[in-house]
């Protein structure tokens, strides 16, 4: 029992830390303007947008992270993997969001953007799923099983609805995006305790 704990741990706590370098790197992207105005602020409002919904997914993936971590009977080969491809395309959300800042919210950037989120979700749904299979009935009921899978289902049909309406249409692209993240904003479903 207490070799599983560690695991669980161990596998928490290096999470947490690629996360805290993704937001690190992510951070370092930003740059300040030349100018000592506050107009010179102005031009940089996409950066300023893109690096906040960043910010806020980034929270999100770590909020909901930490939760699952609660439900975690044993580690597995297959667990650690899955989680290691959800790190590895979180991960890719600083490439994106830097590119998209900096072409302004353009039609391509917005789509690997957007692209990048349903890679996430797609691993976060699997490692969602493996965790969710090992939580016990008493902690995790049927109802609630089905309601977080539900969410998933619905945030990543919105992430590839973003990506398909960015080839056209940017700008609803990236806020069909913000709002499948507020579905997020509380990692437990409702009546389900950790």
């Amino acid at each position: 029992m207490r070799e599983r704990k560690v695991t669980a741990d161990r596998l928490a706590a290096f999470s947490d830390a690629v996360i805290a370098v993704i937001i690190t790197i992510m951070v370092l992207e930003l740059k300040a303007p030349e100018s000592a105005s506050f107009a010179a602020l102005l031009p940089l409002w996409p950066t300023a947008i893109g690096y906040a919904v960043s910010y806020l997914f980034i929270a999100i993936v770590w909020v909901n992270h930490h939760h699952l971590f609660g439900f975690i009977d044993r580690v597995t080969a297959r667990l650690i993997w899955i989680n290691f491809a959800h790190l590895f395309f979180v991960a890719l959300v600083p490439f994106a969001t830097s590119w998209m800042a900096r072409t302004q919210l353009a039609s391509a950037p917005v789509t690997v953007y957007a692209a990048i989120f349903v890679c996430v979700n797609l691993a976060y749904r699997f490692f969602e799923g493996e965790v969710i299979a090992q939580a016990d009935d008493a902690v995790l009921c049927l109802r609630m099983r089905r309601m977080a899978r539900r969410r998933s289902l619905t945030t990543l049909l919105m992430f590839i609805g973003a990506m398909i309406v960015a080839l056209v249409a940017p700008w609803v692209g990236f806020a069909t995006i913000c709002a499948a993240l507020f579905l997020y904003l509380r990692p437990e479903v409702p009546g389900a305790r950790a």
